[in-house]
């Protein structure tokens, strides 16, 4: 009997570049492969004029500027220049930053960076859905707050914050708010206007692009945000993030981004019937927990933590059936347990034996069969040994 092709349900870490991506990045390794600072020759306009492109691109998806796109390596490096980047222009109106306990670790790192140079940060928890108190958030408004950092969807468990809500509450205070969009990008509506959003992360990989590409939205106007460059150099980027500009990754990144948007609501409608089927058909094992909000979530995402097994036997016994993680991509060395699961309230053991299954624009009914399938006799075969 022929071995059935591994099922990959890990796209909330990592998504294939998809072939109208690639086609559309090809051209400039080699044919245009100018400098885009280099403006005395063709060369130079023709990748200027590409990045000018995806730059409006990106700025269609969230209903920006384009001026007000300034690329970067990709979410983390976004989410950095963003957090440290207002923390240096504003330090003189005050020194406190709010953010969540949930957040990814390029958002909860630079704050601990910026505690230990004398900020203050307040780490808001959680409900055990995964949803932030908008009450907790009010509350912890001081009047030397400058920043407010709150993703829009949680990479772990997929859980949608109330973003319009958060981002009204710091308009009405004068606060800048933050939210990293990575997992949000493409999969849910954005409007930084209509959501009072002053800095958006974004990244391609998420979304059928390139890896090592990515962008932050900074607002101009009403109000104009001010951020401190935290990598000097050629002065590229209006200053904010200097270095060589990587033509067929933007290239890629603005395609991605296009075409995500474009399939969305389709895409969203599809997965979540897909997602629903999932979460039905593993429910057939007693002791399972979903984690996060059974519909504030993304459409792909569905995150579940089981009793009864030991959470590193039951990866081992699934690894050549189905590609899929226990939390973020960016930790999965780490022994500890999720920090985001913990959060929730999960105890250690649970929070180890946490699986986390991403759906994609690929992945068909006949795959989520099997894939249920495989975990169901994997956790009921760990089980009985037990």
């Amino acid at each position: 009997m022929r071995e059935q092709p591994l099922i990959y349900l890990d796209h909330n870490a990592t998504t294939p570049v998809e072939p109208q991506v690639v086609e559309a990045m090809l051209p400039f390794f080699s044919q245009y492969f100018g400098n885009p600072s280099s403006l005395n020759h063709s060369l130079g306009w023709q990748a200027e004029a590409a990045i000018e492109k995806a730059r409006e691109q990106l700025a269609a998806a969230i209903n920006a500027e384009p001026v007000e796109i300034v690329f970067t390596s990709g979410a983390t490096e976004a989410n950095n220049l963003a957090i440290k980047g207002v923390a240096e222009s504003y330090m003189a109106d005050g020194q406190h930053i709010i953010t969540v306990e949930t957040e990814h670790s390029a958002v909860l790192e630079p704050c601990r960076y910026l505690e230990r140079l004398g900020f203050s940060v307040t780490y808001l928890p959680v409900q055990p859905d995964g949803l932030v108190r908008l009450a907790d958030l009010e509350q912890a408004f001081r009047p030397e707050t400058i920043l407010v950092s709150i993703m829009t969807a949680n990479n772990e468990i997929g859980v949608l914050q109330p973003i319009d809500k958060i981002g009204a509450l710091c308009r009405d205070r004068n606060v800048i708010f933050h939210t990293d969009a990575a997992q949000a990008l493409g999969k849910v509506a954005l409007d930084v206007q209509a959501m009072n959003i002053d800095l958006l992360s974004m990244t391609a990989h998420k979304l059928y692009g390139p890896k090592g590409i990515g962008a932050l939205y900074v607002r101009r106007k009403n109000p104009q945000v001010r951020l401190a460059p935290q990598m000097h150099g050629g002065g590229q980027e209006r200053g904010l993030r200097s270095g060589t500009l990587y033509t067929p990754q933007i290239v890629g990144l603005g395609m991605a981004v296009s075409l995500m948007v474009a399939g969305q609501p389709q895409e969203t409608s599809r997965q979540a019937g897909l997602r629903d089927r999932l979460w039905q058909s593993v429910q057939a094992l007693p002791n399972i927990h979903l984690n996060g909000h059974p519909t504030q979530r993304l459409a792909n995402n569905l995150s579940v933590s089981i009793e009864g097994v030991n959470g590193t036997d039951l990866l081992s016994k699934l690894r050549h059936q189905v590609a899929l993680s226990s939390g973020s991509a960016c930790s999965a060395q780490k022994t500890s347990p999720s920090h985001v699961i913990k959060a929730l309230g999960r105890n250690d053991s649970l929070a180890k034996a946490t699986l986390r299954l991403g759906l994609g624009k690929g992945t068909t009914a006949e795959e989520i069969d099997r894939a249920s399938a495989a975990v169901v006799s994997a956790v009921r075969s760990l089980r009985a040994i037990r």
